[in-house]
């Protein structure tokens, strides 16, 4: 007998690579199963088995590459990232364990403690697969590398329906005519960028305490979908905003800085953390555009003017460039 889930929400194909996928890992369909959550990205089911409960994720046509990235990433480096049971790289489908607990479950006074361990190996774990990068750019993981991003930057100031300029939710026109005399500035943040000797390497996109399981070992990272290829540094753009938000600090933090020397002591070589602190910086200012692109990309399957909620991500990020670095 079907199950009742299964008569409305996925495709037949898809219900039979579950059951098929389930099947070979030992498991079966039980009782409790979610309906989807939709997004334009991406729909995620929960599947309730005789074993724990699994998740399904269908990407949509911007973040296809995520599954091949996942069983890859599980491969190079095994119990970094939360492995997968099953993929379809050609389909863009993944069966995922539950990875337990997320890191921001837990009480304030643990999860700073929990950063200073979690970034460190976050670079060491970048470190680890650098020599991977030219396998991950041909899978279709984006290339975002700063030379890249003065192109990034000038596509998407030049098209005013995916900055929804003159709408509430989009850029005013002096904004717009803000960004464009930033742009020079920007061209010579991503030259100097591109020019630091550090190689490029896999940045997860939006790493935050909503996408780090803690697990028995230690942590394990999931939510590979806004992932690219660029200068490693740009990571703590996102962990650093998501930590600030939840801590209310403001930018230069004693907190902050701790983190942000923690996640640079493996790549000092012994030596001092003064340049790289200024790489970073640079690191994250530029990133704010790959931030931008990320979004776009994500929601590409959507009209700009149909995008509702998620329509201010990408004119909200280029509007970043004129905040603060937080370190």
């Amino acid at each position: 007998m079907t199950e009742p889930w299964l008569d409305h929400a996925l495709e037949p194909a898809a219900q039979e690579w579950i059951v098929t996928e389930l099947a070979a890992a030992g498991r079966r369909i039980g009782p409790g199963t979610d309906q989807p959550r939709i997004r334009p990205w991406s729909t995620v089911l929960r599947i309730a088995t005789d074993d724990g409960s699994v998740w399904f994720k269908a990407n949509g046509p911007g973040t296809t590459y995520e599954p091949w990235l996942m069983s890859a990433l599980a491969d190079w480096a095994p119990g970094r990232v939360l492995e997968p049971l099953a993929t379809d790289p050609d389909r863009g489908w993944s069966l995922l364990p539950d990875g337990g607990p997320i890191l921001r479950s837990l009480p304030d006074d643990e999860v700073l403690a929990r950063w200073e361990r979690i970034l460190p190996e976050y670079a060491q774990f970048q470190q680890g697969i650098v020599g991977r990068v030219d396998d991950m750019v041909r899978h279709g993981v984006p290339d975002d590398r700063p030379a890249h991003m003065p192109g990034r930057l000038a596509a998407l100031l030049g098209d005013p329906e995916v900055l929804l300029v003159g709408q509430p939710a989009g850029l005013t026109h002096d904004q717009l005519r803000d960004l464009h005399a930033l742009e020079d500035r920007y061209v010579g943040w991503c030259a100097r960028l591109d020019a630091a000797d550090i190689p490029p390497s896999i940045e997860h996109g939006d790493l935050h305490d909503g996408n780090v399981f803690v697990t028995s070992s230690g942590h394990a990272i999931f939510d590979w979908g806004d992932a690219c290829v660029t200068h490693p540094f740009a990571g703590l753009l996102v962990a650093l905003n998501a930590i600030a938000y939840r801590f209310h600090l403001e930018p230069g933090a004693a907190e902050l800085v701790r983190l942000r020397d923690a996640y640079l002591e493996p790549w000092a070589d012994g030596g001092g953390q003064t340049d790289l602190a200024e790489v970073l910086r640079l690191a994250t200012r530029v990133h704010k555009v790959g931030r931008a692109v990320s979004w776009n990309r994500a929601l590409s399957s959507v009209p700009p003017a149909e995008r509702g909620e998620y329509g201010d991500a990408v004119p909200g990020w280029l509007l970043e460039l004129f905040e603060p670095d937080l370190v």
